[in-house]
């Protein structure tokens, strides 16, 4: 019997760019889920799709004096370009505004209308007499009456995620003209959600497992006792009635959109040249159904979108688990396409690789809590996790290997630290395979990173560029088992990092990751398998911006042609300390600076990278002292001119009492590029 997982997430309106809070909120951790699914041997289908047929794309449409369709095309080119070049690996990404999701739609409602789940009843709507219309939810904005907020929507309010109706709304206006719209009478279709309200608190005796945010808001509707809801509105971009008198309407979208979850499985069935391959996914026994999405999306998958199902047929599967996630925040607030408040997809893509936006965002994951995007701590993570932990040891397991073996060794008897790391990386395996079960994505990357951080220990607790000259038969059992990590790792790193663990699996092991079993992280790696010298697997980012209290403080002339520093230099909290970089670099050459006698230009190795430093040590250290010394460098630092002389990086010294300047050295023989903790 086969195993399928079928992973819907969430639509977004096809109005305007992705923002880095879509990602974080549905798009990174379904992926993230999908290549871990697949890569257990779970027969994998995840759709999603632009929801082109919202209001906002209307509200666009008409600022622009476009067509809603060339809008909703626009984005819909736009933003699936984007998920593509971030590694989204969608089966299909589709849209609604196509005839196979009409088909899907008006299927549905008709057979919700044949068994009385649909009725017509007349409604009080929001109508402007400047525009001469009713006005959708999104055309009326106004006050929360729960909290407050200024700018909540006819539909929903954006600050306390509570549904709303237009009658709701306090100080209400068209949001188009600006006016104050008067209710008058029309008639629409309603869902007859109240009928479900007993089914639904059965099923949901099944789902205690759910997050908390999820559960509890599901409940608290429940709770609250279901209301019937219109599900068609006074328009003319969407989805048609298919009943004869209704032209001037159409179904509404948070009705009709989460109906895209069938027809986009129909459409990738028909995509494959196997029309009836979508029923495995949906009317199997086998299947385990998982959705994707911000808390603001809730009670459209727990509540309305089972209900549509249960009425529809019982024959379909249910969710069985909806991981929402909480919000992306920018400065306090929360990110919003509407208003502008955003760090947009595409930028970023253009200006940082994907792999590095896919780790700082998995890094900080908004699972359970709202979590804040930071530019200053997105390069610091970047640079001292992905590139100081992780990249610095793969990078030095395997530059060391191809340099001094050209092959994979052999592993010959082990020692204690040997079987230590060893264990310490099949346990981790283990931790990170049960959280990615449970959909905890940012806690697993942790527990992967705390394995590198053991890696890199280990790697400089054996010596190998002492073994290979004195022990070559240990020298090869260390760097077996340090590639046997590296393995790990890149395997546990997969589902977050695609690209890049793809190039570094391939080098390992001759084949393609993504159709690498998830168990083979912890196979031995194969002895005498070539391994060639690579550039270092991530690259770092070069700060972008001005931030005094991480930069090298300026000198100035004083009189006599001495050059020193300014006498009010920046303070540094503990805090700030703690986000700097400090890896061990080796002294590998030292020149006078041609215009300071109290300056030397050092060029430091630093394992995956050489760094110029100006420092002020003349006088204190001779450059014999200097030649092949080892030393703690600050690496994430802002360029800066010394005396018109540019220095990368400060070196690490202490002052004691007497004003006696020594460098910080490690205590023992380590390779440049090692971290310091």
């Amino acid at each position: 019997m086969k195993r399928r997982t079928f992973i819907g997430v969430a639509w977004p309106y096809a109005n305007g760019p992705l923002h880095l809070g879509h990602v974080a909120g549905c798009y990174l951790p379904a992926d993230i889920f999908a290549r871990y699914q697949r890569s257990r041997g779970f027969e994998v289908l995840m759709v999603s799709g632009s929801d082109q047929h919202g209001t906002p794309i209307t509200i666009h449409a008409e600022k622009e004096g476009t067509t809603p369709e060339a809008i909703a095309e626009r984005y819909h080119r736009r933003n699936s370009k984007a998920l593509e070049r971030l590694g989204v690996s969608f089966d299909i990404f589709t849209k609604t505004h196509r005839e196979g999701h009409f088909s899907v739609v008006q299927n549905i409602f008709l057979t919700l209308l044949k068994k009385n789940m649909i009725y017509l009843e007349e409604m009080e709507a929001p109508y402007c007499t400047r525009c001469g219309r009713f006005l959708p939810d999104r055309y009326v904005e106004g006050v929360c009456p729960h909290c407050g907020y200024p700018s909540a929507r006819g539909d929903q309010c954006d600050n306390c995620g509570r549904t709303l109706d237009p009658k709701d709304l306090l100080d209400i206006k068209c949001k188009v003209c600006g006016s104050i719209p008067e209710f008058r009478t029309t008639e629409h279709f309603y869902l007859r959600l109240s009928a479900f309200q007993e089914d639904l608190m059965k099923w949901m005796e099944g789902k205690k497992h759910w997050r908390p945010n999820t559960y509890k808001q599901t409940m608290n509707w429940l709770k609250e006792g279901l209301k019937d809801r219109a599900i068609t509105r006074d328009i003319t971009w969407g989805v048609p009635i298919p009943v004869k008198g209704y032209d001037n309407k159409r179904i509404y979208v948070w009705f009709e959109a989460v109906c895209g979850y069938l027809s986009a499985s129909k459409e990738w069935a028909e995509r494959i040249s196997d029309p009836e391959a979508w029923k495995g996914f949906w009317l199997g026994e086998d299947t385990r159904h998982v959705y994707f999405l911000a808390k603001d999306n809730i009670p459209f998958h727990t509540i309305i979108w089972p209900a549509i199902l249960m009425g529809y047929s019982e024959k379909y599967h249910l969710p069985d688990d909806v991981p929402a996630n909480e919000y992306l925040t920018l400065g306090g607030e929360q990110f919003s396409k509407s208003r502008g408040h955003a760090l947009w997809l595409e930028d970023f893509l253009n200006s940082y690789g994907a792999d590095q936006i896919r780790f700082y965002l998995s890094y900080i994951m908004p699972e359970n809590r709202d979590a804040t995007f930071d530019m200053e701590e997105f390069i610091q993570v970047v640079n001292a996790e992905l590139v100081g932990n992780v990249g610095n040891f793969i990078h030095r397991a395997m530059s060391f290997t191809a340099t001094r073996f050209g092959e994979i060794p052999e592993r010959g008897q082990l020692k204690e630290e040997d079987e230590k790391m060893l264990r310490e990386t099949e346990e981790i395996f283990h931790h990170v395979t049960e959280g990615l079960n449970n959909f905890q994505f940012k806690n697993s990357l942790r527990k992967v990173l705390e394995l590198s951080h053991s890696a890199n220990r280990y790697f400089s607790s054996q010596e190998p560029w002492k073994l290979v000259r004195e022990n070559r038969e240990r020298c090869s059992t260390v760097l077996n088992i340090s590639l046997q990590v590296v393995k790990s790792l890149t395997m546990m790193l997969y589902p977050y990092l695609p690209y890049t663990t793809g190039r570094i699996w391939k080098e390992l092991t001759g084949g393609d990751i993504a159709e690498a079993s998830w168990d083979s992280a912890l196979q031995p790696v194969e002895a005498g398998r070539i391994i060639k010298k690579s550039p270092p697997p991530f690259a770092k980012i070069e700060k972008k911006r001005k931030d005094a209290s991480m930069e090298v403080p300026e000198r100035r002339e004083e009189k006599g042609g001495e050059s020193v520093e300014e006498k009010k230099k920046p303070e540094i909290t503990i805090e700030e300390f703690m986000k700097m970089d400090l890896v061990v670099g080796r002294v590998v050459e030292i020149k006078d600076h041609p215009k300071a006698d109290k300056l030397y230009i050092l060029k430091v190795d630093l394992g995956n990278e050489e760094r110029r430093i100006v420092t002020g040590l003349k006088g204190i250290y001779t450059p014999e002292e200097l030649k092949n010394k080892l030393i703690v460098v600050i690496r994430n630092l802002k360029p800066a001119k010394l005396r018109g002389e540019i220095s990368e990086g400060m070196l690490l010294a202490a002052e004691n009492e007497k004003g006696e300047v020594s460098l910080l050295i490690p205590d023992k023989e380590v390779e440049p590029g090692c971290p310091v903790h």
